[in-house]
């Protein structure tokens, strides 16, 4: 097709194509027959001149349930570099596209193997990946491109996608920039049409310009049937007209020729022999198009030579394909049922040696419900879960149930297929599926009632549903399936952190959980009764996690829950430990979805610990994985924990901008523990700016039932901060108020952050030596903000009491403490404390946090830890070559020059 009028479009990507490090790519949108493929074929061909190796991906409408199809399309070119990928990689890879057994392998890390391998070949040289009709693409190719599309921005390597107007793809929140393509205005398209029919009589001319409308491809084909314009129904929209000059088109080929054409047009991929085969098959049987038949038929090429005159195919090294889309989607549309029913059963012969195309032609050929075909589905289903393909799974097992003569294995099908769109984080789906299953006995509903229970952990739905689950647990307990029972516990014991649904339900989940044949020290149980009854059951959670913390690194999954419950507890220095743990495990596993709930759980204790060099990386990239991975109230989460790490440091602006951002995301579904740390970030803020009373007003909303900033367990992890603020606003009656409601918890559970908190506000709110002394004595060796904190009180207090020489011992600890912490705010106010006590301080340096962003603090940290490149990029899930851009960066900013040198500099600088 003529690119006339295209002139600024090909411009920009002249440019993509000159410099492939510096623009990640281009999604190209627009209409069908906007002229996309031509501006990609144009672009192509530039970067070949220019040096550039391409690499193609087309997605075909038959193809979307084959997964990993497109994937195998593009790598195929380069799949001689599997070999040399990391083994997890190498291992997940070959298994997504069929080449070799093994576990199902993660979408992520699909992902990473793809990225790796396509930037060890763009180091040989730069590349640009060709994705049209990325639209059409199976669901799990097009989320591995999108995965590969956001972290190729320090790599030679770019993406030019094609999008049709309106449709839905990944790629659309990957990041690329967009070009709209609009129609070509009158003078261009005059040209184009010139171009391509220069002796139209101008009557005829001035009717195709209108019927056009600045639609290239329309400006290209309606030439060719100008003698059927007067029988199209103007009113049709333009595409739809278009097709139907393509039918008349196929109609004027010999009926051979128009077999060949629907059987290419119904087959999955361009393989011109599978085409010829089944084309051979229907005419040797007397079945091709209208009835045609040629006994002891064997097709050849030859017989699509007429499509190829008319414009409608190009064959070319063994393939066939059609010149448009619409050319493809018209020819299936104008054939009898009879005449596709026939073509997809020749398909199913030709392709005996492919199981997973069989059975979807299969399906396509059958009427009605048919237990064979729908047995063959399920296990394609369950062969495309086995690759990681859960989208093609989904497909098939939802065909299959419309095959299936028996409701309930109708039922069962469609409820498989939920639990898939459920991992998967397809919700929508999910929801259509249950309500579709519409299960008649309790077993099948307690399925539904949980599938539906596990999004965004019921963060949308009224807190009452957390009864209602404990009912259903209770239900399928009685019906002897306990491992179902305790998901559903689990599912419900989440929206107790998230929600408040009141003491009733609370107890009534821990009643069914009490009765369960489970052992206590089962972490699953364990995590539960730190969600529901942080302080009933606080005293056996806390012996069980310090029991349990021994085995740490053995299940991620185990250590996850483990984390959870820790932090609910108050044990932040266990949580922090079960966290870390996770992390790796899940890295490696390719858990995605799990990892950013590790990261915050993770970020949000270390914060607490006054650990921000270690929270800081695991904040940032809880946030980054929680929103690529859908899970908005995870992303505010980790958010909020930024927004109190800023406050922390001083960072009043960024404070506020990070909460008002975190409450955004937690105040539309009220997502307690969003807006309970955007609160104590309120509260930070205010004690370091000196508004003490504003500080007050704004944790005492932590504990109020009411306010949607109140969580059960977190509201009693602010006790220092609300002691400080109270005592500095003269609110100490208010304050008494609220130990007066917290004492009798302490005496429920020897929580450490309640203890903690308590011992400090005794001793701030009536001080004397003794108290500080206790205070001080507690073990605080993994808590060192709060031993920093106490020292800071208690030189205050001394130097009001004008014992001032031994108040410099406390407040030069205390500076000290908050200095090697990176609490800047803290050490501020520490050194001013000892200035009015005669004593100077010397000034706090840079230190890493200050030079380096989050994600560089991240990988110089790893780095300093002895990994490698392609270490770092596993756990980073990042191609080691950015990761080397990256050390490249963090280098000069830390002045030093080797990776030697990071380790001691991290340490100097309290990174």
């Amino acid at each position: 097709m003529a690119l006339s009028g295209r002139d600024t479009e090909l411009k920009e990507l002249g440019e993509l194509v000159d410099g492939p490090e510096d623009r990640s790519g281009v999604l190209l949108r627009g209409e069908a027959g906007i002229g996309k493929s031509a501006l990609v074929a144009s672009t192509a061909a530039a970067a070949s001149v220019a040096g550039l190796r391409v690499l193609r991906t087309a997605g075909a409408e038959a193809e979307r349930n084959l997964a990993y199809a497109g994937l195998h399309q593009l790598l195929y070119p380069v799949r001689a570099g599997v070999a040399e990928l990391p083994a997890p990689q190498r291992d997940a890879l070959r298994t997504a596209l069929g080449l070799a057994d093994g576990p199902s392998p993660s979408a992520y890390l699909v992902g990473l193997a793809a990225l790796t391998l396509l930037a060890e070949e763009a180091a040989a040289k730069p590349l640009l990946l060709v994705a049209e009709d990325v639209h059409w693409l199976d669901r799990a190719s097009a989320d591995v491109l999108a995965f590969v599309a956001r972290r190729i921005e320090t790599e030679p390597i770019v993406l030019l996608a094609t999008l049709r107007d309106g449709a839905e793809s990944p790629l659309l929140e990957a990041g690329l920039p967009s070009m709209v393509l609009d129609r070509l205005p009158p003078d261009a398209a005059a040209e184009l049409l010139d171009s391509v029919a220069p002796r139209l009589a101008p009557a005829v001319r001035t009717r195709l310009l209108a019927e056009a409308a600045g639609l290239p491809l329309a400006l290209t084909e309606l030439p060719l049937a100008v003698g059927e314009l007067d029988g199209l129904d103007p009113v049709l929209p333009l595409t739809e007209r278009l097709e139907r000059t393509f039918t008349a088109r196929v109609a004027a080929l010999p009926e051979v020729t128009r077999t060949a054409l629907l059987v290419a047009a119904l087959n999955e991929t361009t393989s011109l022999a599978e085409t010829l085969a089944a084309t051979g098959a229907l005419l040797a049987a007397g079945a091709g198009v209208g009835g045609t038949g040629v006994p002891g038929a064997c097709a050849d090429p030859g017989i699509l030579a007429p499509a190829v005159e008319a414009r409608l195919v190009e064959l070319s090294a063994g393939a066939v394909t059609f010149r448009h889309p619409l050319m493809r989607s018209a020819i299936p549309a104008s054939a009898t049922p009879l005449d596709r029913r026939h073509a997809h059963l020749a398909l199913v012969e030709a392709l005996r040696d492919q199981p997973d195309r069989r059975a979807w032609h299969q399906a396509a050929a059958t009427a009605g419900p048919d237990e064979t075909v729908a047995g063959e589905l399920e296990r394609t289903a369950e062969r495309a879960r086995f690759r990681g393909g859960a989208a093609a799974a989904i497909a098939a097992l939802e065909q299959a149930a419309r095959l299936s003569p028996n409701a309930e294995d109708q039922a069962d099908r469609l409820l498989k297929a939920a639990e898939l769109a459920v991992e998967s984080g397809r919700r929508e789906t999910a929801e259509r599926l249950v309500h579709a299953a519409n299960p008649a006995d309790p077993r099948r509903r307690a399925t539904a009632g949980r599938l539906l229970s596990e999004f965004e952990d019921g963060v949308r739905e009224d807190p009452a549903r957390v009864a209602e689950l404990a009912r259903t647990a209770a239900s399928v307990a009685a019906d002897g399936q306990h491992d179902a029972a305790m998901r559903i516990l689990w599912s419900a014991a989440m929206r107790c952190f998230w929600t408040e649904p009141g003491p009733e339900a609370r107890q009534a989940l821990l009643d069914v959980a009490d009765r369960l044949p489970i052992p206590e020290t089962d972490p699953r149980i364990v995590a539960v009764t730190a969600y529901v009854a942080p302080f009933e059951r606080g005293q056996a959670v806390l012996a069980h996690l310090r029991e349990l913390v021994a085995k740490t690194g053995a299940d991620p999954e185990v250590d996850r829950y483990l984390g959870s419950a820790a932090l609910q507890v108050g044990a932040f220095d266990l949580a922090a430990r079960f966290s870390a743990a996770a992390a790796p495990g899940l890295r490696a596993q390719g858990r995605l979805g799990l990892l950013p709930r590790a990261l915050a759980v993770q970020a949000w204790s270390r914060v607490r610990l006054g650990d921000l060099a270690g929270a800081v990386p695991a904040a940032a990239e809880a946030a980054r994985f929680a929103r690529e991975t859908g899970q908005p109230f995870m992303a505010g989460l980790a958010t909020a924990v930024q927004a109190e790490i800023a406050a922390l440091r001083g960072e009043h602006k960024q404070a506020k901008t990070l909460a008002d951002e975190a409450e955004r995301a937690g105040l539309a579904a009220g997502a307690r523990p969003v807006l309970a740390t955007v609160q104590l970030t309120r509260g930070l803020t205010g004690l370091s700016e000196g508004r003490f009373e504003d500080a007050f007003a704004d944790l005492r909303r932590l504990l109020d039932p009411a306010d949607p900033a109140y969580q059960l367990a977190l509201r009693t992890y602010c006790v220092a901060e609300l002691t400080e603020a109270a005592v500095r606003a003269g609110r100490t009656d208010a304050l008494r108020d609220v130990l007066a409601e917290l004492e009798p918890l302490a005496a429920k559970t020897p929580s450490p952050a309640l203890h903690i908190g308590l011992r400090y506000a005794r001793a701030v709110l009536d001080p004397d030596d003794e108290r500080f002394a206790e205070a001080l004595r507690a073990d605080l060796a993994g808590w060192p903000a709060e031993r920093g904190r106490v020292h800071l009180a208690f030189g205050e207090w001394l130097r009001r009491q004008r014992r001032v020489v031994e108040s410099r011992t406390h407040l030069r600890t205390a500076r000290k403490t908050f200095d090697a912490l990176g609490m800047a705010a803290w050490a501020d106010r520490a050194r001013r404390e000892l200035r009015s006590a005669g004593e100077s301080s010397p000034n706090r340096g840079p230190d890493a946090r200050d030079k380096l962003t989050p994600h560089e603090l991240s990988i110089a940290q790893l780095a300093a830890g002895g990994l490698t490149n392609r270490e770092i990029g596993q756990r980073l899930y990042l191609s080691h070559r950015t990761v080397g851009t990256h050390l490249h960066r963090i280098f000069p900013k830390l002045g030093v020059s080797s990776r030697a040198d990071l380790a001691g500099k991290l340490k100097t600088l309290g990174g």
